[in-house]
């Protein structure tokens, strides 16, 4: 598979919108702080005053925001959407500091030089016939050519806008081409490394009145330099979200998954795939090749799609095994987790939390046949950790279905809303088909779906001290033009859109600080005041060593001048 989706992937107003094996010490380390001198605790403790004010010389702002923080946010709400990059949904949002409209987008091939034209969208912009709105719609691979090298506004083959209604093919969004596409920051390899050619320069048009996620942004604020936590795709950023680092396999070459370890270009550590001898020599003349996709790095690391270890999960139980438990032998099985997650932090303190996840149950029911809303089994993280494994009290206490649907009454997300019995912190992971992924969702489906949990939250009993955060996993391969900075191994990868909607939310703001999806994690640190995980410590390191300022913690998205 050539991105990060699992076999069961493939497609198919109001007020608002107004580890099984212990870690290698050798290798943990190198995701730890390693400086000499440099001690974790304090370096974390500079991170969190600099985030008050982009300045870590000011400890009694940093104290104040504090407070401020701990008296008016009792429950945060994370929204986790799908697949979009900041461009292709907020291009030219009014008050962004980069609008799309001063760049030029201009792509080149393999060969590094400059394409005369963006290649055909392979595979078709709408591959699957769809009838929407009485209208057909199926647009092939050779319906749309010879788009001009720039980014465009998508259109159907008689050039009207497509609507945000209709389902597109999917676009290969995986850890090394990531990488690739980024090209130390230029952003102009986007098409050249895609399996889906000329469509990862297109963006909704029309979204300033369609969408009403638009509509919540110049009502709160939009950032607009958030950048997804890792490279790649939905696997290792949900990875990030919880724990801000990726998982391990290092005894993979001893395993039927060696198959699934990485062919690289340039070492171990690279950031390079190895290309087939039959890769095509210019993105004009088809997709790329390499020599082996791989999910696994060299050094055993998880970085692309591998199947939880517990069920729900796409692998079934082993013949008369376990039928809780996915088969441990399966190549695409990952062994479970043991390292340290946001939730046992939270849970060390004694602050309540939740992953809700739509269709959760629906899912284990079908024990991964039937049918589905399209349920996702790689977007369930906690599901990848043995202190998270089936007849634990963690599980029970903390992986909650989220039932399905838009009604509290089928939607147990939106009752917990409804009947103000939101824990400290939740994590909403819609189900498959309401979240916004290309090639099994539409973007309309989702807007709508978040917009109507947003109007049920603003009327929750719990919302005068609740602050949501809706954001995306990660870009999907849209293309964007804004450089990622300059992180660790892992990332930051491509800009995302986030929100932040709260009563303590600037409103209609846009904020330029950098931000990533370990600022969740950082926010959630600073809130409750929890240990450093060691994920965010080894990518603070990494900003130390450059003498940059990590990523923010989203507290310059809050005012709390008049609460």
């Amino acid at each position: 598979m050539t991105d990060d989706r699992s076999p069961q992937d493939d497609p198919q107003t109001a007020p608002l919108p107004t580890a099984s094996q212990p870690a290698n010490p050798s290798r943990r380390r190198m995701l730890q702080a390693s400086a000499a001198g440099v001690a974790i605790g304090s370096l974390a403790s500079a991170a969190e005053a600099a985030t008050a004010d982009r300045s870590p010389d000011h400890p009694s702002a940093s104290h104040s925001l504090n407070a401020k923080l701990k008296a008016h946010i009792h429950h945060v709400v994370v929204i986790y959407l799908e697949n979009r990059s900041f461009n292709n949904l907020f291009a030219n949002f009014p008050g962004a500091s980069q609008p799309l409209s001063e760049a030029s987008g201009t792509q080149r091939d393999r060969s590094g030089q400059v394409l005369p034209q963006l290649p055909k969208v392979w595979g078709g912009m709408v591959p699957q016939s769809q009838s929407l709105g009485g209208a057909d719609w199926l647009i092939k691979e050779d319906d749309i050519q010879g788009l001009p090298n720039a980014p465009y506004a998508l259109k159907d083959a008689k050039g009207q806008a497509l609507p945000e209604c209709v389902v597109t093919r999917d676009l290969c969004h995986v850890f090394y081409q990531n990488q690739m596409q980024i090209n130390g920051g230029k952003n102009d390899q986007f098409a050249a490394w895609s399996d889906a050619g000329g469509l990862v320069m297109g963006h909704y048009g029309e979204t300033p009145k369609n969408l009403g996620l638009w509509k919540v942004a110049q009502q709160y604020t939009l950032c607009d330099n958030f950048f997804m936590g890792a490279f790649g795709g939905s696997f290792l950023n949900h990875q990030f979200l919880i724990s801000g680092r990726p998982p391990e396999y290092f005894h993979v070459a001893s395993t039927a998954a060696k198959t699934k370890i990485a062919a690289l270009a340039d070492g171990p550590q690279g950031k390079r795939l190895a290309l087939a001898e039959n890769c095509p020599a210019s993105a004009l003349d088809g997709p790329p090749k390499y020599v082996n996709d791989g999910a696994i790095s060299p050094d055993g690391y998880a970085v692309n799609t591998m199947a939880p270890p517990y069920q729900p999960s796409y692998i079934p139980p082993a013949a008369g095994g376990d039928a809780l438990l996915a088969d441990p032998a399966h190549p695409s099985t990952l062994p479970p987790q043991s390292h340290t997650t946001i939730g046992d932090l939270l849970s060390q303190k004694g602050v309540s939390w939740a992953w809700y996840s739509g269709a959760w149950q629906a899912a284990l029911d079908a024990r991964g046949g039937g049918k589905k809303p399209n349920f996702q089994y790689h977007h369930q993280p906690f599901n990848y950790f043995q202190q998270f494994a089936p007849g634990t009290a963690a599980r029970a206490e903390h992986l909650r279905d989220g039932g399905m649907g838009d009604s509290p009454l089928a939607n147990k997300f939106l009752a917990d809303v409804v009947a103000g019995k939101l824990p400290a912190v939740s994590f909403y992971k819609p189900q498959g088909n309401l979240n916004l992924h290309a090639g099994y969702s539409d973007v309309e489906s989702g807007d709508q779906h978040v917009t109507n949990v947003l109007e049920h939250l603003r009327k929750s009993p719990q919302w005068a001290h609740m602050l949501v955060v809706i954001t995306f996993d990660e870009n999907g391969g849209w293309w964007d033009h804004v450089a990622p900075p300059q992180g660790d191994r892992w990332g930051p990868g491509s800009r995302v859109p986030t929100l932040v909607v709260s009563p303590h939310a600037k409103k209609g703001h846009v904020d330029h600080n950098f931000l990533d999806t370990t600022s969740i994690l950082r926010l959630l640190t600073r809130l409750h005041d929890l240990p450093t995980l060691e994920g965010i410590a080894a990518r603070n390191e990494a900003f130390r060593a450059r003498g940059a300022l990590p990523p923010g913690d989203l507290t310059s998205c809050l005012s709390f001048a008049k609460a």
